[in-house]
């Protein structure tokens, strides 16, 4: 059982509407009831009954869901006193995919120079729960693809990367050198699941659907089914597929973003971000001293 699944029940409650209770998370109702019905199986019990024209809630629903208000309403007031302790600076970051791509190194490096005392642990996560994570404070931080939808939250872009598409190895546009959305336009695709707005950056799918829930697993879809991806310049190198092809594509770049709660201030919260803004002069100046070295 994971808080955000009880944050979902909570609003499913007050909202008794599958639709309106996705929204109010930023996700889509599919993958809403997913969660619900994962919890209910968890539970071994019925918190909701549906209906074509209602959703209503059980004995066991109201028995069980006010109890997790009032657990989750501790937590959060556990949450807030660990943030005020600054003890043991321990940072917890979602990663998406490949994250910040070749900016890491120059990232940790600042980190490490300025804030030497501080540790970075790692999350990872997929286009479901990289807004969620942080919603839920199971991340104080995320680096994720900004697809919209998370006005809730603070979001920073730090860069966008090319757009590419993934194709199979041994498909016939596997030699193009670009492609535009008419070559790809009835050719059959991978499906992104996660926030809306990746309907719009990758495409609506075509035929049945095959989902993919995290940018790390889109090259072994593409091979396995193929049909074609989405991904953004870096996974040419952070993930290589030699059933694949990546070639650049029309469209909408991918904006990597930074997030956390708009209430959560940290002195640690504010570093990465600084860090990460930072970091592509930080790759600059050692790219420069590098040559000056080889030169002298």
């Amino acid at each position: 059982m994971d808080v955000r699944s009880l944050r979902y029940a909570l609003t499913l409650a007050e909202e008794l509407h599958f639709g309106r209770a996705a929204r109010a998370h930023y996700i889509a109702a599919q993958p809403f009831g997913r969660r619900i019905q994962e919890l209910e199986r968890e539970l071994g019990v019925k918190l909701f009954e549906r209906t074509s024209r209602r959703v209503a809630l059980t004995p066991a629903g109201e028995r069980f869901l006010p109890r997790a208000r009032r657990v989750l309403a501790e937590m959060d007031e556990l949450m807030r006193t660990a943030e005020g302790d600054h003890a043991e600076p321990v940072l917890r970051v979602g990663v998406l995919g490949f994250g910040l791509a070749d900016r890491w190194a120059a990232t940790r490096t600042l980190l490490a120079t300025h804030h030497p005392e501080l540790e970075l642990s790692y999350r990872e996560l997929d286009w479901t729960t990289q807004y969620d994570a942080v919603r839920a404070g199971e991340v104080d931080v995320a680096v994720l693809h900004d697809v919209g939808g998370a006005d809730d939250l603070l979001v920073e872009p730090v860069m966008n990367t090319a757009r590419c598409a993934v194709v199979p190895a041994e498909s016939e546009l596997a030699d193009a050198g670009h492609l535009s959305a008419a070559d790809i336009a009835h050719v059959p695709r991978v499906k992104l699941v996660g926030q809306p707005g990746l309907v719009d950056w990758g495409g609506a799918p075509t035929r049945r659907d095959v989902e993919v829930r995290s940018p790390a697993h889109v090259a072994t879809a593409v091979a396995t089914t193929g049909r074609i991806g989405f991904h953004g310049e870096p996974a040419t190198r952070f993930f290589p597929h030699p059933g694949v092809r990546y070639l650049p594509l029309e469209g909408p770049d991918p904006v990597v973003a930074i997030a956390s709660r708009r209430n959560d201030r940290r002195d640690t919260v504010a570093a990465f971000r600084a860090a990460t803004v930072a970091s592509p002069a930080a790759d600059s100046l050692a790219a420069a001293q590098a040559e000056d070295a080889v030169e002298s």
